[in-house]
């Protein structure tokens, strides 16, 4: 049975993240993806199944080699969910910013 994975679960680990870093500009295979880390190859594996599992990651066969590339798609999605909140601490920045300056100017 295959549980669905939580998006925001997947990218909470800094492995993923950074393997999503890799693949952002160019499919990679498992290999070349876990040549880029100092872990065990079959960890790596674990971590391209959760990502693929949460449709971050898509894999394509080409040849007799499986490569795995950005899913841009649940990626916007993802994009989507956060910006209310970038908004969010971009408005709160800026007053602060705001107040910091009547505070300097005051002195």
């Amino acid at each position: 049975m295959n549980l669905r994975r939580d998006v925001f679960q997947a990218i909470a680990d800094p492995t993923r993240r950074a393997i999503l870093l890799l693949v952002a500009s160019q499919a990679m295979t498992a290999g070349a993806i876990a040549s880029n880390f100092d872990t065990a190859r079959p960890t790596v594996s674990k971590h391209l199944q959760i990502l693929t599992e949460c449709e971050l990651l898509k894999q394509e066969q080409n040849g007799r080699e499986m490569y795995y590339h950005l899913n841009p798609q649940k990626i916007k999605e993802v994009a989507t969910f956060i910006e209310p909140f970038r908004k969010l601490w971009d408005d709160r920045f800026d007053k602060l910013e705001s107040i910091m300056k009547n505070y300097k100017s005051k002195k």
